[in-house]
C-alpha cells in the first residue's frame, strides 16, 4: 500500500496553509506552519510570480494531500469522476469524501485522516457486519458502519467517545454507540475542503 512517508508538516508549508494532516496538534504552539508559515527550502521566503498553471498544480497537489493519496490514484479518481454524469469537480470531492478513510475520520474514529486510514488497515471496522481494512472502499447509501466487537474495549475507542465530534449532514450515528449510517451522498456545500477543484479539473483537461 502506497503512502507518503515525509514530514507533512512541509506539506502544509508548500501550500501556504494548514491542511491539519497531524490533528489537535495542528492547533497547537508546536505546528510547524505557524512558527514557519513559509515553504520549505533555501528559497522559500522569497516571493514567486505563480502562473496559471503553478495555480492549478497547487490545487491538486494540495487536494492530493489533504485526502491522503498519491499521484496515480488521485489521477484514477480524477478520471472516474470525469466519466460520470455532472460536473467532474464535483464528482471528484464526492469521491474522495465516500472513501471509507475519510467516512472514518468525519465521523470521529481519528484526529487526522493519516490515523482514520490506520485504523482502517488494521481492521477496526465494519460496513454492513463484514470487516473492511481497504483504506479507499467507497462507501454507499445506506452503509452501516460500526466498531468490531474486540476494538470497542480498547482505550483509543473508548477515548474517542469521550471527545464526540461534530457530524455532518450525510452522515448518522454517535460515536459512543459505535455506530454510523450514510444517509446520503454527500454534495459540494457538506464538503468543507479549502480546494477549488475547478482548477484541478482545467489541470488535468489540457
Amino acid at each position: 500500500m502506497a503512502r507518503y512517508t515525509g514530514s507533512v508538516c512541509r506539506l502544509c508549508r508548500r501550500e501556504g496553509l494548514k491542511l491539519f494532516l497531524k490533528g489537535d496538534r495542528c492547533y497547537t504552539d508546536k505546528c510547524a506552519f505557524s512558527r514557519r508559515g513559509y515553504a520549505p527550502g533555501q528559497h522559500g521566503q522569497r516571493r514567486k510570480k505563480v502562473s496559471n498553471y503553478g495555480l492549478q498544480l497547487r490545487e491538486k497537489q494540495k487536494a492530493k494531500r489533504i485526502y491522503g493519496l498519491l499521484e496515480g490514484q488521485f489521477r484514477k479518481y480524477y478520471e472516474t469522476a470525469d466519466r460520470k454524469k455532472g460536473i467532474t469537480g464535483e464528482n471528484l470531492l464526492v469521491l474522495l469524501e465516500t472513501r471509507l478513510d475519510n467516512v472514518i475520520y468525519r465521523l470521529g474514529y481519528g484526529q487526522s485522516r493519516a490515523e482514520a486510514r490506520q485504523l482502517v488497515t488494521h481492521g477496526h471496522f465494519l460496513v454492513n457486519g463484514r470487516k473492511v481494512d481497504i483504506p479507499s472502499f467507497k462507501v454507499s447509501v445506506n452503509d452501516n458502519i460500526t466498531v468490531s466487537d474486540k476494538s470497542k474495549s480498547s482505550e483509543k475507542f473508548k477515548t474517542f467517545a469521550e471527545n464526540p465530534k461534530t457530524l455532518p449532514s450525510w452522515l448518522e450515528g454517535n460515536v459512543e454507540n459505535f455506530q454510523a449510517k450514510v444517509l446520503r451522498q454527500p454534495t459540494r456545500e457538506d464538503i468543507d475542503v479549502p480546494v477549488n477543484e475547478t482548477l484541478i479539473v482545467e489541470l488535468y483537461s489540457k
